[in-house]
């Protein structure tokens, strides 16, 4: 057996199966892994206890898979990143390291990170090994005739397209074999047992929103595989009525790599064993999706600005954006009186996750209707959402504000009664989170204050006339 070792530091990638770093450093000899715990971090950036909870959980799960490869987890604190690479450096010391491998993470900040731990390396004759695991192209391979990255989504997608026809799909990584022992050198390291863990865990996430998000790699590949058998054929009819189970709803396991975005593209082509070839719209539209989630992650690595608070059109900054925390906190708490707006917003509070398409309803009553920053939403969702992705929340935010890439036209402004007719006719997605509303029969749930007969309801009257804010956002946009 070789007397160094290689050391994996995990991070938004919690899982064994199809794991670039991991298969990689295991072909170069015995493996340690690494995960660092940075609270401060989480802090500034606005993750929300349930997704934080969510990540504990799957790292004890991690940490179990690991020992059946017989590759020991080293779990640290180190609450701010800039303290990361003296870390490892001694780390890499202790344990005789050869070299480090991880997976490329694409926000700004992790970015200086892992610049930072690099150079360090070098300077100790150590390399940082850094794979493209998180999207389903590496970063800067999608380009125009110009060479220059896309900023409108159809013609990132054609251009996807076109890679996967010439390509095929990305194959998965095996999981390593397990190796022979534990590195001798482990046992000196001073690491968070699974009973430490528990220290982290927000007491304010119930048992119940646990148990909404069971962890484990598992768990995952069998909801995938449910999905792809029971709901893919009706995606796209379905997936935009939030009372039906019309989504695959993997997005919190994808975020932290519970589940990798090669695994999901498999899943979808299985029946094609393994060949790109659409043969349903509801195969193609979850592909268009997933392909929405690559333009966000791209968009984020080539006009990093966005994630700075700067919209991705900088004339935008000039909006007048309203400041009424009354407003706001209505939004926020679901008391609205805008029913569709606040059964999303109460959903939010309750699970932690949302409907997408009730995503949207919400995000663009805010940034529209109240005329409030879109910044202010983005950091709420956040706060709350169990699946909370800088790339997808932030583009997601800024389609719905006008501000973003290949956004929504100003002037196209969502009517949420509209929106909850269509997409929830006879009213159940409201009924289950506005339980005062649930006795109103499918015409007055949308608008419980249209007929007089409702004078008395224990609920709030909407706060804004939807048709004057619609056009003051339009003047609003209109004139900067």
């Amino acid at each position: 057996m070789s007397n160094v070792n290689q050391l994996i530091w995990f991070r938004q990638d919690l899982r064994v199966r199809d794991h670039a770093a991991l298969w990689h450093a295991s072909q170069q000899g015995p493996c340690i892994g690494l995960i660092i715990l940075s609270p401060e971090q989480w802090k500034m950036h606005h993750d929300a206890p349930i997704k934080i909870n969510f990540y504990l959980r799957q790292l004890q799960q991690l940490k179990k898979e690991l020992e059946q490869l017989n590759i020991p987890l080293i779990i640290q604190v180190i609450p701010y990143w800039k303290d990361i690479a003296d870390y490892i450096g001694e780390l890499c010391t202790q344990l005789n390291i050869e070299n480090v491998y991880s997976n490329i993470e694409i926000g700004v900040n992790e970015l200086k990170r892992d610049k930072t731990v690099q150079d360090f390396l070098n300077q100790q004759g150590k390399e940082l090994f850094l794979f493209h695991d998180r999207t389903i192209f590496p970063l800067c391979s999608i380009r125009n005739q110009s060479q220059q990255p896309y900023q409108v989504f159809g013609a990132f997608k054609k251009a996807c397209y076109s890679k996967l026809d010439l390509s095929g799909l990305p194959q998965c990584y095996p999981i390593p074999e397990k190796q022979s022992s534990y590195p001798a050198s482990f046992s000196k390291i001073n690491s968070l047992t699974l009973e430490d863990i528990e220290a982290f865990f927000d007491p304010s996430v119930s048992k119940e929103q646990q148990d909404l998000w069971p962890a484990g790699e598992n768990f995952a590949l069998e909801q995938l595989d449910i999905f792809i058998k029971d709901h893919l054929s009706d995606y796209k009819l379905e997936r935009d009525f939030p009372n039906v189970r019309g989504t695959s709803q993997l997005s919190p396991y994808l975020n932290i790599g519970i589940l990798s975005i090669r695994q999901c593209l498999q899943a979808l082509f299985r029946a094609e064993h393994g060949n790109f070839h659409l043969t349903n719209e509801g195969q193609q539209t979850w592909l268009d999706e997933l392909i929405w989630r690559e333009f966000y992650q791209h968009i984020l690595f080539d006009f990093p600005h966005v994630s700075k608070h700067i919209p991705f059109k900088k004339d935008t900054q000039k909006i007048k954006w309203n400041h009424n925390p009354e407003h706001l906190i209505a939004w926020q708490t679901g008391q609205t009186g805008i029913p569709i707006i606040d059964a999303g917003m109460r959903q939010l509070l309750k699970t932690g996750w949302m409907h997408n398409r009730v995503r949207m309803i919400t995000a663009m009553f805010l940034c529209k209707n109240l005329l409030i920053d879109w910044r202010v939403g983005e950091r709420w969702f956040m706060e709350h959402l169990i699946d909370g992705d800088l790339a997808a929340n932030n583009g997601g935010w800024q389609w719905c504000a006008s501000t973003g890439t290949d956004a929504v036209p100003y002037f196209r402004i969502f009517n949420p009664i509209a929106q909850s007719k269509k997409f929830d006719p006879n009213g159940d997605y409201i009924r289950q989170w506005v339980e005062e509303l649930a006795h109103l029969d499918n015409k007055a749930i949308h608008e419980p204050y249209s007929t007089k007969t409702n004078i008395q309801l224990n609920y709030p009257k909407p706060i804004v006339d939807l048709k004057e804010t619609r056009l003051k956002a339009i003047e609003t946009f209109k004139s900067i």
